[in-house]
């Protein structure tokens, strides 16, 4: 991830108030960031501040500001939210507030309302309950657009996280308070398509990427929601639908009670079904300590998650059976996933016992059982289900993720490699391949990517993990090898490329292979390594994928 912010690095050298825009009566002044041309604006509010009765509401849209002038030289705060062990994903806890729904900009100097540039619409990850715009630096992104000459807007937003954007249990179901984090996202997008013009975007020409839970959200309003009227297109980097598997409003009911019973005012409610009228009068402070105590006692990786909302609400019912019945918007995107998506997400400590092999596999099996229960078939199914998957990904080192890396299992029990596996394919690779057959199906068009380059600073046994492609997007690779630097900035003009024309194709800027369309008689994606960028079959472990969705309901997709 890129740590360096506009403000507090490469708009060291700015000057305030050089960059102006007008949002009805109200001046916007920015940052004017002349060694770059290019200009800032950012800590833009694009819905009411989600305090006090507005807690665990939908956001209440605002596309106008209050006042005759608008400061917008930095990012706001970031949402409230806990350090989590995901390093890349936190940011600094003097910078949070429950007030973070902000959108920014940085766009090439010099524009006006008359400009009309494509915009590119940025939703972080960080597992529902982590992450912020401010850690994303599209400096390299901007410039590179102006001189291939398709110059476009990097825009970003902020979505609430944790308990205040992703409720979980009956009384949230109940109180239609799901989901809010996705209501949000979608909030800032037509708060984009409203006023980007301003800005010298086009309003008609937004394409929204993100990357994990950023994807998974952004994924989710394609299916019944309004945001086909505000963007027309996508990029989704490493998450579809139901990369956290979907469940209904109880499943995680201990996950919400830990939180309010950690909320020191709110303590002795939560156990009930009435929680929300205290949590609604209770200090931030407090608010952010039961966060934290949710953290410390759940046993889920990511406790904060998106639910089934029901008929009506942005997932009425299982993506998987919505895909079977054309329900879903129907807007070109990219879609991929990086090699050893899994990894990240297995702790080694199960797997530090190299003699315990036979253990260590039921164990598997017991976590995968417990990943997905309740399935949405019985309970005998999802058993045997995970019993065919423990057969098609075999107790063998050499087929297991992180892929490539032969028998060497890194002083870990042989199931890493095959947990790994399975957890990639499950939550990320088969998901992917749903998603694009259900559109592609509909001659929509689509692009897939499989990203490959090794990421040699980490340690070997994280492979190409889930999330590396990031800083490979943003034009800051972690390392200057000539292969990294290479596919660094092959990336960002197919990602430009495809903002501005819907096809990554466009012939303009670095040298670099056509990206075939992905079709259902076609099924191929582009390799993204910097040592071999070219076009592969869509085929490996398709027997395994092909099972994981034909049984889509025993994984709760």
């Amino acid at each position: 991830m890129l740590k360096s912010t506009l403000v507090a690095g490469l708009c060291a050298a700015a000057s305030a108030y050089g960059a102006r825009v007008k949002i009805g009566h109200t001046t916007v002044n920015g940052l004017d960031i002349p060694t770059l041309e290019q200009e800032f604006f950012g800590g833009i509010p694009y819905a009411v501040p989600p305090l006090g009765e507005l807690r665990f509401r939908p956001p209440v849209l605002k596309t106008t500001l209050d006042g005759d002038t608008f400061n917008a030289t930095a990012f706001g705060p970031s949402c409230l939210q806990a350090a989590r062990n995901l390093p890349a994903y936190n940011v600094d806890p003097a910078f949070l507030s429950e007030d973070c729904l902000f959108v920014n900009i940085l766009r090439p100097a010099g524009l006006s309302t008359e400009s009309r540039l494509p915009v590119m619409l940025w939703v972080y990850g960080g597992g529902f309950d982590s992450g912020s715009s401010t850690i994303f630096n599209a400096s390299a992104i901007v410039l590179e657009s102006v001189l291939r000459g398709t110059p476009v807007i990097f825009a970003s937003l902020n979505y609430r996280l944790g308990p205040l954007g992703f409720p979980q249990g009956q009384e949230a179901g109940a109180s239609g308070a799901l989901n809010l984090g996705i209501k949000d996202e979608l909030a800032a997008i037509e708060w984009m398509h409203t006023n980007v013009g301003s800005f010298g975007g086009d309003k008609d020409k937004i394409t929204v990427f993100g990357e994990s839970a950023g994807a998974v959200m952004t994924s989710i309003l394609f299916l019944n929601s309004p945001i086909d009227k505000f963007a027309r297109a996508a990029i989704f980097e490493s998450g579809s639908q139901a990369t956290s598997a979907l469940f209904l409003a109880d499943r995680n009911e201990a996950d919400w009670q830990n939180f309010v019973a950690g909320v020191g005012s709110c303590a002795s409610l939560a156990n009930s079904s009435s929680t929300f009228g205290c949590l609604r009068e209770a200090s931030t402070a407090d608010l952010l300590t039961g966060f934290v105590a949710s953290l410390n006692e759940t046993t889920a990786l990511f406790p904060w998650q998106p639910l089934i909302d029901g008929p009506g609400g942005l997932i009425p019912e299982l993506p998987s059976v919505l895909f079977e019945k054309g329900e879903f918007a129907k807007m070109p995107f990219i879609a991929g996933t990086n090699l050893d998506e899994g990894t990240l997400f297995l702790g080694t400590s199960l797997f530090a016992n190299t003699t315990g092999s036979v253990v260590a596999e039921t164990e598997v099996f017991e976590g995968l059982v417990e990943e997905f229960t309740p399935s949405f078939s019985s309970a005998s199914a999802l058993a045997s289900g995970v019993n065919e998957l423990l057969t098609l990904y075999p107790d063998i080192p050499a087929l297991g993720s992180p892929y490539g890396t032969g028998n060497e299992t890194f002083g870990l029990a042989p199931e890493y490699k095959q947990a790994s596996a399975i957890v990639g394919d499950i939550s990320f690779m088969a998901l992917r391949r749903a998603w694009m057959g259900a559109v592609a199906s509909k001659g929509v068009p689509t692009f897939g990517y499989l990203f490959t380059e090794p990421q040699p600073q980490n340690a070997s046994d994280l492979g190409v993990f889930h999330s590396s492609e990031v800083t490979f997007v943003f034009g800051a690779p972690p390392n200057n090898a000539t292969s990294a630097l290479a596919i660094s900035q092959a990336m960002i003009h197919y990602w430009v490329s495809f903002a501005d024309s819907l096809t990554p194709n466009d012939g303009l800027g670095v040298p670099r292979p056509t990206w075939e369309q992905w079709t259902p008689k076609n099924q191929a994606v582009m390799q993204l390594n910097g040592a071999n960028l070219t076009m592969i079959p869509d085929t490996f472990r398709i027997e395994q994928t092909d099972f994981i969705n034909s049984n889509a309901k025993l994984w709760n997709h």
